[in-house]
């Protein structure tokens, strides 16, 4: 994670006044980030077996076994969220292109996209977050229920979606400065829209799923923008 925020935090503060070195900051953001990776990956590991939602291919790595078989029922639902993801995001961008445009300027390396954006992104507002707010309505809105109801993973879905973009409000005042209303909904609408589709993804078939939605969604991306 402090390699990443190396090679990402000086493309996002790029040209800007800084109160001290960039490496400097680059280090603190890759400890913090580490930090909140570690606690989500606890939570998750506590929390998220209690509702049913599952990461297989890493619970089968995790006790010595083959991850193929659990891998590979999540890929076909992974693929066709992360195409889907990807057009919906990149449409989003071109009918918004005007209020996007003060990001424009702004690439980050691909590593950083899919490590970030598909690993760590996915660790810590999925298997972290959603498992965290899925357990906690439950345990007090359903707690005489052995298991929760479909409303419950609909709305730490969509939580976790809400939280998941406005996440990617910091980096985007870092590089608009002073962002004007209709870029924040932009960004918080987008993130948020594929939040949607990446929990449910997570609910549905696991977390690996919503990890490869995630990173083909980025090379998608990469890809239509070029």
């Amino acid at each position: 994670m402090i390699a990443v925020a190396w090679l990402g935090l000086p493309e996002i503060l790029a040209g800007k006044a800084l109160p001290v070195p960039i490496w400097l900051l680059s280090l603190a953001s890759g400890i913090q980030t580490s930090l909140l990776l570690a606690v989500a990956a606890f939570a998750g590991a506590r929390l998220a077996p209690g509702v049913g939602l599952q990461a297989p291919a890493l619970s089968a790595l995790a006790e010595s076994r083959a991850p193929w078989g659990a891998l590979g029922k999540q890929l076909v639902p992974g693929l066709c969220g992360g195409l889907l993801g990807g057009a919906l995001l990149w449409t989003i961008s071109r009918l918004a292109a005007d209020v996007a445009a003060p990001l424009q300027g702004v690439v980050l390396p691909a590593i950083v996209r899919f490590l970030y954006g598909g690993v760590t992104e996915e660790v810590l507002v999925r298997w972290g977050l959603m498992s965290a707010m899925a357990w906690v309505l439950w345990r007090v809105a359903q707690r005489d229920r052995s298991k929760p109801s479909s409303w419950i993973f609909w709305a730490a879905i969509a939580g976790s979606a809400l939280l998941f973009g406005m996440a990617h409000l910091p980096a985007a005042f870092a590089m608009a400065g002073a962002p004007s209303a209709s870029l924040v909904v932009y960004i918080v609408g987008a993130n948020a829209a594929f939040g949607l589709l990446a929990g449910y993804l997570f609910w549905r078939h696991g977390l690996e799923a919503a990890m490869i939605a995630h990173l083909l969604a980025h090379a998608v991306l990469m890809a239509l923008q070029t």
